[in-house]
């Protein structure tokens, strides 16, 4: 009986060939798993493209609510921007898929999984230390470190040969990848930075110079650093993504282009586009702003950008991250309120905010008389504050340094 390998099946190019080939070089059972983190209609054709390419069996495994919740949102909640820039919508989702990988090989009694990732890229480290994390007496086979096609455009020939549809051409071979956070493009015309993302290459967000000519303002409740309502309404996680996706989407906003470096030492460019995770990490940061301290939140900048590179990097199930995890838990305590944004045109800026956990104080700001607050203490801070800054520059009067 031949040995069953779990492999990781999109239904694009890569996974797609890499059926026959792991039949035909290993004489493995192919075991195609797929998991829905919102592609939509990407999965339709998946069963019967993974059984005519010579897969065994299919599992088709939903789960949005489990990347919401177990994914997005404590990466929301810490603030985790890759390089200023990235909302590692691709990051995030492969560790889940390396956890239903482990699952279905352990229920189908496989002795190996299998991944699409090229040798270039970050999803290898991604779904490979996930399977170490999860049950390391896996075998992971990454054809693309092993077989001899070098390139896209030999990859689709490889799949022609074979009689195996694909939904990539030599005229339009962007790599993608799509869940409900997100789409990611890279490759072809993208690879030189000097080029413009044509308009065509959007999916899903409106370029910003044909959105609406009048801004839409939405209003989101978080409660605890979650967001929980949009205008007023209670949905559930997958819901409210889906709806903020629409509107940030037709109003152009949520496009990212960049050059990124990536973990196994190059440098890379993408063009993301994740319209209501904008929303979302922008309303977020906003609510923050009034009810976090200055010092926890200047340090949880910096814990942020941890966080960012350890789920960029592949480590979701390390122990830092849960350490991490559970100061940031700690610091979303009175993230409770509601943010208003306004969206224009590829412009997302907030509109007002308002939470009873703030930490704001009118009273004190204002520049009119009121609050608890004496002018005159500020002279006496001043003097120990610039103490140090005064005894150097004695000191440097006295011997000459200056």
């Amino acid at each position: 009986m031949a040995e069953k390998v779990v492999l990781a099946y999109s239904g694009g190019l890569d996974t797609s060939i890499i059926i026959p080939w792991l039949k035909e070089t290993y004489g493995y059972e192919v075991i195609a798993m797929a998991v829905d983190l919102g592609q939509g209609e990407e999965l339709a054709p998946l069963e019967e493209k993974a059984i005519k390419s010579g897969a065994s069996k299919i599992y088709i495994l939903d789960k949005k609510k489990e990347f919401v919740e177990e994914y997005i949102w404590p990466t929301l909640k810490a603030g985790a921007i890759y390089e200023g820039k990235y909302l590692l919508g691709t990051s995030f989702a492969r560790p889940l898929i390396a956890k239903c990988l482990v699952e279905v090989a352990e229920k189908e009694g496989a002795t190996a999984v299998a991944h699409g990732a090229t040798g270039k890229g970050n999803d290898q480290v991604r779904f490979e230390l996930g399977v170490k994390a999860l049950n390391p007496d896996l075998k992971v086979i990454a054809p693309w470190r092993i077989w001899n096609i070098r390139s896209r455009e030999e990859a689709i020939d490889y799949a022609m040969a074979r009689n195996i549809p694909v939904p990539v051409t030599k005229d339009r071979p962007y790599s993608m990848d799509r869940n409900l956070w997100h789409l990611s493009h890279e490759g072809a015309d993208l690879e030189d930075p000097w080029n413009e993302p044509q308009d065509d290459l959007y999916l899903i967000i409106t370029p910003p110079e044909k959105a609406p000519d009048k801004p839409t303002y939405v209003t989101i409740d978080f409660e605890k650093g979650i967001p929980v309502a949009v205008d007023g309404e209670r949905l559930d996680a997958v819901a409210l993504v889906e709806k903020l996706n629409d509107l940030a989407a037709a109003n152009g906003v949520g496009i990212n282009d960049m050059v990124e470096n990536r973990l196994v030492g190059m440098k890379s460019r993408g063009v993301y586009e994740t319209p209501g995770g904008t929303v979302l990490y922008l309303a977020h940061r906003e609510l923050e702003a009034i009810t976090l301290d200055r010092m926890t939140m200047h340090f949880k900048e910096m814990v942020a950008a941890k966080y960012a590179e350890l789920v960029y990097d592949g480590n979701w199930f390390s122990p830092l991250k849960k350490a991490l995890d559970a100061f940031v838990d700690s610091t979303q305590e009175t993230v409770t309120g509601s943010v208003r944004m306004k969206l224009y045109k590829g412009n997302c800026t907030p509109a007002g905010v308002k939470s009873p956990y703030s930490i704001y104080s009118e009273d004190l700001v204002t520049f009119g008389a009121g609050g608890d607050y004496d002018h005159k203490d500020a002279s006496g801070f001043i003097n120990l504050f610039g103490l140090p800054l005064k005894v150097r520059a004695l000191m440097e009067k006295k011997t000459g340094l200056r």
